[in-house]
């Protein structure tokens, strides 16, 4: 418990009282990796979030393995910290029939919970055997047409000053871990593995949050390893190794003619290897609002497909590619100390809406070759882009002053 209240006391807490603990075997959890755990987990939590004589609550998960439902862990708590301590392994069902009856947006939801730490020491496992999802995304027969979206591995919503630190998490049906309206908020040490073909299995997904570190972490994953989305804010992302997925983007921005503005983003020092894309823009045609002060810093590239673009025409489908008179504005864009290599001739594609177009888009010492021996030179490639360079290769004389 003394490693407890000191990664609490880490979060700035100026002083402690005393400490609840609370172990799911004690109300009635199996742990055989078989029997439902769920009500279990749930009536634990129940004391851990209602419990007043402590100030900080912990939730118990010992080294065995747990089946859970879809199930929501809500507050708000009365507790300033709900400490969870993983040091088993949690699995999702095997069949879709297990989650009918259930809402199945996500697995493990977290609600409006302040103060949350959730760590696995290394150890914590969360098993969300997506698989059975990625060739059918759908619960039971849905009609002709119908977009299903199956559940989240991990979702924080409306949660303040939380941690999340030394969890492995593997194969979930959609993305690993999702952060939606939150605050304050640590990231670190976890492993997100899931194939490269696997469907939509984006490592963090960050939306409408602001203050939020993602830092020291392993994502393999079929989709973005990081991306973050509308309404987001002051987002420092380092030390992520990424590979295979899509590297890390800003976005999509704009779907639907929606108003969407991400600001104030920062990531360095990361590694991208064998990504679809390495650091990207990427916005609709008809969107409004904006990206804007982002920086990509001391980013290390191998064998990367589009190792820097800027994509304001994005239509992944390529249906209904309409051009429009609006574009979501991208502007202060820094790329700084960016070395690799390139399996696509085109290293640097700024492809800018005709009409808002990019601006202040700034590269220095950029340098990226080819990945395939004995081919031509990288190249770049601009679309109404405004910017400079320099110490750049491939040279970007195609930015616009």
């Amino acid at each position: 418990m003394l490693s407890v209240i000191m990664m609490i006391l880490s979060m700035g807490t100026p002083g402690l009282s005393t400490t609840s603990s609370f172990n799911v075997m004690q109300y009635g959890a199996v742990g055989d990796g078989k029997t439902n755990d769920s009500p279990a987990f749930l009536k634990a939590w129940k004391d851990v979030c209602q419990t007043s004589k402590s100030e900080i609550s912990s939730l118990i998960i010992p080294a065995k393995t747990f089946l859970l439902r879809p199930v929501i862990f809500k507050g708000p708590c009365k507790s300033k910290y709900i400490y969870i301590q993983l040091s088993g392994k949690l699995v999702a069902p095997k069949t879709k029939e297990e989650y009918k009856g259930s809402q199945i947006n996500t697995w493990l939801g977290f609600s409006y919970v302040n103060g949350l730490v959730i760590t696995g020491r290394g150890r914590g496992t969360i098993d969300a055997q997506g698989s059975i999802w990625w060739d059918n995304p759908c619960l039971g027969n849905a009609p002709s047409g119908v977009k299903c979206r199956p559940p989240t591995g991990l979702t924080l919503y409306r949660c303040n000053k939380f941690k999340v630190i030394g969890i492995t998490e593997v194969n979930p049906a959609r993305s690993h871990i999702t952060l939606t309206s939150c605050k304050s908020g640590i990231i670190t040490n976890l492993r997100l593995i899931a194939p490269g073909t696997s469907p939509n299995t984006d490592g963090i997904d960050i939306s409408g949050s602001t203050n939020i570190q993602v830092h020291d972490s392993y994502i393999a994953t079929g989709d973005d390893c990081i991306a973050i989305s509308a309404g987001s804010s002051i987002i420092n992302i380092t030390g992520i190794t990424c590979g295979p997925g899509h590297g890390i983007s800003i976005g999509s921005l704009g779907t639907r003619g929606e108003i969407d503005n991400v600001e104030d983003v920062h990531v360095e020092n990361c590694t991208l290897t064998e990504t679809l894309t390495g650091v990207r823009i990427k916005t609709w045609q008809g969107g409004v609002g904006y990206a804007r002060r982002i920086w990509f810093e001391n980013i290390r590239l191998v064998r990367a497909n589009n190792p820097i673009i800027i994509d304001q025409f994005y239509c992944p489908n390529r249906v209904d590619c309409l051009n429009k008179t609006e574009a979501v504005r991208v502007s202060d864009v820094t790329y700084r100390g960016i070395v690799g290599t390139s399996l696509t001739e085109t290293a640097i594609n700024l492809s800018c809406d005709q009409n808002v177009g990019c601006y202040n888009i700034v590269l220095d010492r950029v340098y990226i070759q080819s990945a395939i021996p004995g081919t031509k030179n990288t190249l770049a490639f601009c679309h109404n882009a405004h910017g400079t360079a320099s110490h750049t290769k491939p040279s970007v004389k195609c930015l616009l002053k």
